[in-house]
C-alpha cells in the first residue's frame, strides 16, 4: 500500500513539473500586442512604449499589430477570442468599460471575456472654444451653452469616446446643451475647431497643445483632478465651474484573454510596472499627453467598473442611452 502510494506521488510530480517548468518559462515565442485603432493614435505610441521594454525585459520579441474598426470592438473582440495563453494581449482604453452599455449586438462581452492586466496611463482632455467666440471662462461657457441650448457645437470620434463623455457629463452637472457632432478621428475634428465650423472642443490634451499655445484654439478647462503639467495655468473643470465630482479621464491599459494562468497576468504586471519606471518609456508617455500611473490588476479592474457604473448612469441621465 505504501509502495503504491508512492509510485502515485511519483507519478503527479512527473505530470506537474512539465507545467511548473513552462510557468517559469513563459514567454517562449514571440507576443503579439493588439491596438485596435490606427497607426499613429495614442494606443499606438503607448503600446510601441511598453513594447520596446518588455521584449527586453522578457527576451522575446513583442510586435505590435493593428486591428482597427467598429469602435475598437474588432482588435478587443480578437484578442478576446485568441487562445489564454499569454501570447495574444491588447492595448485599448474606456471603450472597454463604456461600449457594452452602448452598442447591440457586440460579438463579445469585455467583463467575461477580457482579463486586465495593469492600467498603463490616463490621458486628459482639455476643453476650449475657437478664438472668435467671445468665452474666455468655463462660467461663461456654460451660460452661453444654456442661454442658446444645442446652438454651440463640438465634435467627437464618437458616442462613447471620452470627448463625447466629457461634453455629456457637463452637461448632466450644469444643464449646459451642446450640439454633438461625430468624425472619424481627431484629425477632422482640429481641422474643423480651427476654421470655427466646431466652435467648441472636448479634445485629448497632446492633440490640441500645439494650437493652444499658438493661440488658434482657447482653453477654458481641463477634465482632470487635478491640473496638467502641460497647461498648469489652466483650471481643472472642477475649480472653474466649483463642481467637486466632475472628472472625466481617458485611459489606456493592458488586457489579455479571461482564463489566461494568473501567474503569466502577475508577470506581465510586473514587467509592465518595471517599465512605466523606466524613464524612457516615462518620457514617451508624458510626450503624448499622458500621466503615467501603473499599479496592480485589481486597482484596474476597479477603475474599469467604477466607470462602467458612473459613465452609464450619466448617459442614461444625458438621453443618450434609452436603457
Amino acid at each position: 500500500m505504501f509502495c503504491r502510494l508512492l509510485s502515485w506521488l511519483s507519478l503527479i510530480g512527473c505530470l506537474l513539473t512539465p507545467l511548473i517548468s513552462m510557468g517559469q518559462a513563459y514567454p517562449i515565442k514571440p507576443i503579439k500586442l493588439i491596438v485596435p485603432a490606427p497607426p499613429g493614435g495614442t494606443a499606438d505610441i503607448f503600446a510601441r512604449a511598453i513594447s520596446r521594454y518588455l521584449q527586453e525585459s522578457l527576451g522575446k520579441p513583442v510586435v505590435v499589430e493593428y486591428k482597427p474598426g467598429a469602435a475598437t470592438n474588432i482588435g478587443s473582440a480578437y484578442v478576446a477570442k485568441s487562445p489564454p495563453d499569454g501570447y495574444t494581449i491588447l492595448m485599448n482604453g474606456l471603450s472597454v468599460a463604456i461600449n457594452p452599455v452602448l452598442m447591440e449586438n457586440m460579438n463579445y462581452v469585455p467583463s467575461k471575456e477580457l482579463t486586465p492586466i495593469i492600467e498603463v496611463a490616463e490621458l486628459v482632455n482639455v476643453i476650449t472654444v475657437n478664438p472668435a467666440l467671445p468665452v474666455h471662462t468655463m462660467k461663461e461657457l456654460v451660460q452661453l451653452a444654456k442661454k442658446d441650448a444645442g446652438k454651440l457645437n463640438y465634435g467627437s470620434p464618437g458616442i462613447g469616446s471620452s470627448s463625447f463623455l466629457a461634453a455629456e457629463l457637463l452637461a448632466v452637472k450644469t444643464g449646459a446643451k451642446f450640439m454633438h457632432i461625430a468624425y472619424q478621428g481627431f484629425a477632422p475634428i482640429v481641422n474643423d475647431h480651427l476654421s470655427g465650423i466646431l466652435q467648441v472642443g472636448f479634445v485629448n490634451l497632446p492633440v490640441a497643445l500645439q494650437f493652444i499655445k499658438g493661440g488658434e484654439m482657447r482653453a477654458l478647462a481641463v477634465t482632470s483632478t487635478k491640473r496638467s503639467p502641460l497647461l498648469p495655468d489652466v483650471p481643472t473643470v472642477a475649480e472653474a465651474l466649483a463642481i467637486p465630482d466632475y472628472e472625466l479621464t481617458g485611459w489606456f491599459g493592458l488586457f489579455a484573454p479571461a482564463r489566461t494562468p494568473p501567474e503569466i497576468i502577475a508577470r506581465l504586471q510586473e514587467e509592465t510596472n518595471k517599465a512605466l519606471k523606466d524613464p524612457n518609456t516615462i518620457e514617451i508617455i508624458k510626450t503624448a499627453g499622458g500621466e503615467v500611473v501603473g499599479g496592480t490588476t485589481h486597482q484596474f479592474d476597479l477603475h474599469i467598473k467604477r466607470d462602467a457604473e458612473r459613465l452609464t448612469e450619466v448617459l442614461k441621465l444625458s438621453g443618450a442611452l434609452a436603457k
